[in-house]
């Protein structure tokens, strides 16, 4: 069934600047109208027409019509045109894409810039020697060997169905240029210490840098310095209860202006009153409870139709009295972590799994039954491919650097449920070598491999009773529930539906989410759970435990009533944790 959304894309998608974290006024969103050809492997085209970036042939949204197929030993040539003065090619030109799938190389004025593997992650060439004013031409080909390279893939399928989804490809994230002066502030980072109530702005700029902090309109900050600015303030700390943000703009002699944010939050692990370990917001113990979101869209797939579709569904789970929201096996658009960062709702990122092809004993039944398998062996976790892993950990180190300054970013989740899982220790040790701000909930699901690996054991429980083990770690629930109903007419397939426990009787539904929660979830705070993520924000194609529908049209769980449960859970870690 085609369902769209009741969004409204415009003539130019997406047209909002796509990183509010490093805002630069000059800049030329490239989405919009692009030609496209898919080209077979004797070089003959067997499509050629109009698609709308930044939504993927496979999409609705794309405007291509009917099903579109990319197979591996086919490509993409995607191509445009656009208009430079010479005030915008006058310094230094850079060309920004938010993600293709999956492979692709793209040649501005037919010159080659560059390359890059991964289709989840940002990437950026300098253009600024290729670029003139007046007309260019920009032109992007695509692969899409995911599955045959090992490299990341997320959800997608080939054998689409149950908990996996269809496969897209292309350009599926906003394209833009970038224009500054020759001599530009590059590289920042931000990192907050609630602590101390500090802020250490890092960059990269042979010219001194001035750092000035705003709290709404009022000057508060003011420091100037090469490459290292440490603000001391009594900031108000940011939470989900209190999502407070302060300004930052950053100057240089040459003319360079990058617009920021930030927030003042430290995320830990620490010991209760009672000796358990606790995940922790600016040093407190705090329950993380929040909601499962695969990111997937019935008319944009992998890319959500507006910002503003977007921004409604962050304020639902917000006004329904979440906390925490599960980014499951894929990276967003930089302001979707925006919209968290301001609203207030604490990100758990995943990490985007690839390999062979998973084996359902080894990712399903086993684990189930409480095996664990050492991930050393990559055979049994299908990653045998040297060039699989070696993408990986440069897609670990990318989404890190991406997501480095968002306030709301609160976890890593390096692995799931062994799709893909290698090395669990290793890659745990280089996320916190990279960034030890965050906690890494190294292994979600199943395969643990043991406490001196991993700081948290993350459980996910859909069919036998919800439970707390007896463990030194801090526990979390990462998934749990899947509750499933159909909703008539908002169904990808009428024929197929997945879930972990089927309803048709909308009273029973809400009966059983109250008794999940009140009845099974919170007597396991006192016991020493830290953590819980329902499953899950939508419906996605057959699988149809969301709570809304994968249309959005209809919401399953009414605000109200899951506020008020929500409330209810508040007030026990009130009165029994904190």
């Amino acid at each position: 069934m085609l369902l769209y959304t009741a969004y409204e894309t415009g003539k130019i998608p997406h047209s909002e600047h796509p990183n509010p974290q490093c805002e630069r006024d000059g800049w030329l969103c490239l989405n919009g109208e692009w030609e496209l050809k898919r080209i077979n492997p004797d070089g003959k085209c067997s499509f050629s027409g109009k698609i709308i970036v930044p939504f993927s042939p496979e999409t609705l949204l794309g405007g291509i019509g009917g099903e579109f197929i990319l197979n591996e030993e086919q490509s993409l040539v995607y191509k445009r045109t656009f208009l430079l003065n010479e005030e915008q090619t006058s310094g230094r030109v850079m060309l920004r894409f938010g993600a293709v799938d999956s492979r692709c190389s793209v040649a501005v004025n037919g010159v080659t810039v560059g390359s890059h593997a991964c289709g989840f992650t940002p990437f950026s060439f300098d253009v600024t020697s290729v670029v003139k004013a007046g007309e260019n031409s920009i032109e992007v080909t695509v692969i899409d060997d995911a599955f045959k390279v090992h490299g990341a893939r997320g959800k997608q399928s080939k054998n689409r169905g149950t908990i996996w989804y269809t496969p897209q490809s292309g350009i599926y994230q906003t394209v833009w240029l970038e224009f500054s002066p020759t001599e530009r502030i590059e590289n920042l980072k931000i990192t907050p210490d609630a602590f101390n109530k500090s802020v250490k702005i890092t960059f990269d700029c042979k010219e001194r840098v001035t750092a000035v902090v705003f709290d709404g309109d009022k000057e508060i900050l003011r420091e100037s310095n090469n490459n290292e600015i440490e603000f001391k303030y009594d900031f108000i700390l940011w939470s989900p209860e209190n999502p407070k943000l302060y300004t930052l703009l950053l100057t240089n002699p040459s003319g360079d202006r990058i617009k920021s944010y930030f927030g003042v939050r430290s995320f830990s692990i620490v010991t209760d009153k009672k000796g358990k370990k606790r995940l922790a917001l600016n040093g407190k113990p705090y329950f993380f409870n929040g909601v499962l979101d695969q990111g997937y869209w019935s008319d944009g797939m992998l890319t959500y139709p507006s910002d503003k579709a977007a921004e409604d569904e962050l304020k639902m789970l917000k006004d329904m009295g979440f906390n925490t929201v599960r980014k499951h096996i894929k990276v967003e658009p930089m302001r979707w972590y925006y919209h968290c960062d301001r609203l207030g709702l604490i990100v758990w990122q995943d990490f985007v799994n690839g390999g062979g092809e998973y084996k359902d004993s080894h990712i399903r039944i086993l684990p189930f039954l409480g095996f664990n398998h050492r991930d050393d062996d990559y055979k049994y976790f299908a990653r045998e491919s040297e060039y699989g892993r070696s993408e990986y950990i440069q897609m670990v180190k990318d989404i890190i650097s991406a997501l480095y300054n968002s306030v709301s970013v609160g976890a890593y989740v390096p692995f799931n449920e062994g799709w893909g899982q290698f090395d669990s220790k290793k890659i745990t040790d280089m996320v916190k070598s990279l960034d030890n701000t965050r906690i890494v909930d190294s292994v979600s699901g199943w395969h643990d491999q043991g406490r001196e690996n991993s700081e948290l054991l993350s459980l996910h429980i859909y069919f036998t009773p919800l439970k707390v083990p007896k463990d030194d770690r801090a526990v979390v629930l990462s998934e749990f529930g899947g509750y499933s109903m159909k909703v008539d007419g908002h169904v990808y397939d009428d024929k197929k539906e997945y879930g972990y426990k089927r309803f048709r009787d909308k009273e029973k539904f809400l009966s059983a989410i109250k008794k999940l929660y009140l009845k099974k979830i919170l007597p396991l705070l006192e016991k020493g759970l830290s953590g819980a993520i329902y499953t899950q924000v939508s419906d996605v194609e057959e699988e149809i435990n969301g709570i809304v529908t994968y249309d959005r049209k209809v919401q399953k769980i009414p605000t109200a009533f899951m506020r008020e449960i929500n409330q209810t859970l508040y007030a026990e870690w009130k009165e029994k944790i904190e």
